[in-house]
């Protein structure tokens, strides 16, 4: 049984940081092809950062330059550092795999963690 567990989320005023991590256990596909993404409040959701196939790095325009995504192949375990946070980084967070190229919908999901940045 695949299981996502994602934690690092909470409260942090704008310009601050977080780091989110995401264990994957008993799963059938490691984290070199994970995704993070998120859901603010009454909007769709959206892919924020991802390990593609390939070993493609990807991310959101909205976050280019301030989050980055990394792995830790041993503990099948992947992060999302977050830096200069805004009041619109506000939102669940959702860590998902496999996720072969951009585009595709991974069938595996965490359970979301909320994060907030107040203004």
């Amino acid at each position: 049984q695949v299981q996502l567990v994602e934690s690092g989320g909470g409260l942090v005023q704008a310009g601050g940081s977080l780091r989110l991590s995401c264990a994957a256990s008993g799963s059938i596909f490691t984290v070199n092809t994970m995704g993070w993404y998120r859901q603010p409040p009454g909007k769709q959701r959206e892919l924020v950062a991802a390990f593609t196939s390939g070993g493609r790095t990807n991310y959101a325009d909205s976050v280019k330059g301030r989050f980055t995504i990394s792995r830790d192949n041993a503990k099948n375990t992947v992060y999302l550092q977050m830096f200069s946070l805004k009041p619109e980084d506000t939102a669940v967070y959702y860590c998902a795999g496999p996720l072969y190229y951009m585009e595709y919908v991974p069938p595996y999901w965490g359970q979301g963690t909320q994060v907030t940045v107040s203004s």
